[in-house]
């Protein structure tokens, strides 16, 4: 069974009403927020209505909370290969 990866990438302040109950039904609250919804065809015409909005992947399997966090965390520590001199 496939699912829906969906991330909310604008804002919902200053849409109408409508619109911002479509976002709540589908779980979205803040930006950069992501839910994994079937790909069923109810789930589809919310995500129509709102497309402009959201980023949308289908994926095979839901990811946890956790996996999410994990992959959106960046690489721990950095190092400077060469030092950049300085002009005085």
């Amino acid at each position: 069974m496939s699912y829906f990866r969906i991330t909310l990438q604008r804002s919902a302040i200053g849409l109408p009403e409508r619109t911002r109950g479509v976002l709540s039904a589908l779980g979205l609250h803040r930006r950069m927020q992501t839910v994994f919804h079937p790909a069923e065809p109810q789930f589809a015409g919310m995500i129509f209505k709102v497309k402009e909005l959201v980023r949308v992947r289908e994926v095979e399997a839901p990811l946890t909370k956790q996996q999410v966090k994990a992959e959106r965390t960046p690489d721990a520590g950095f190092y400077v290969e060469k030092a950049v001199p300085r002009m005085q």
